[in-house]
């Protein structure tokens, strides 16, 4: 797909937006046909808002590309994961918008004069129980391919994978691990680094792209 065709469909976002796939929603396993991880429920009195990047970019042949990064491994929650670019609403950031552009500036040294980045909307709220997070998805695209460098101490690594590769129909990978005491099965899209690794992005980043993969189905552009 075209970034200017991506563009064009994302030019006014519909209210309500479209849900993003359940396969992305983790199960627990061993029992008859599963059953829905208890998420538990929001509490806005421990909830900690934050904000990511979903930031669109035309590559070398034109294509919609996307900027993620593979988190350094720490003693923590989301060790090592593929995410976007953000983090943590701060108390001197104005909104959402300004807490993910101060976050991508941080963490993988955009400059979004300098790559001509232009904010789109916004995609639904994401929870994440383990972390207590209340994550807001800011979507904005580049004129340009923008230059970038990971900030070590944060990132391994950036990817900048095609947006195709989010779109309905793309493979999906079923993977099943325990994390904590939990069996779980969860959907995950599979992304290649530039060594040839196969890396999965699933959570709440995969659920992200889900929701924007079916804003963007239709008659889709090779």
């Amino acid at each position: 797909m075209r970034l200017e065709v991506a563009l064009t469909r994302l030019a006014a976002l519909p209210d309500p937006l479209p849900p993003s796939p359940s396969v992305f929603l983790p199960v627990l396993t061993g029992q008859t046909g599963g059953e829905a991880f208890p998420f538990g429920s929001p509490d806005p009195a421990t909830d900690r808002p934050a904000a990511v990047l979903v930031l669109l970019f035309p590559g070398q042949d034109g294509s919609a590309r996307l900027i993620l990064t593979e988190r350094q491994t720490y003693d923590g929650h989301h060790s090592g994961d593929i995410s976007f670019p953000g983090g943590k609403v701060e108390p001197d950031d104005v909104d959402a918008a300004a807490a993910a552009l101060r976050e991508a500036r941080e963490e993988i040294g955009l400059d979004s004069m300098a790559a001509g980045v232009r904010l789109l909307g916004r995609l639904d709220e994401v929870w994440i129980p383990i972390s207590r997070f209340r994550i807001t998805p800011i979507l904005a695209t580049a004129e340009r391919r923008p230059v970038l460098a990971a900030a070590p101490a944060e990132v391994v690594q950036i990817l900048d994978p095609r947006l195709t590769t989010f779109l309905p129909g793309a493979p999906v990978r079923l993977v099943e691990r325990t994390i904590g005491d939990r069996p779980l099965r969860y959907g995950a899209y599979p992304v290649m680094a530039e060594d040839g690794t196969e890396l999965l992005v699933w959570g709440a980043t995969a659920r992200i792209l889900g929701q924007l993969g079916a804003l963007l189905a239709g008659k889709a552009s090779p």
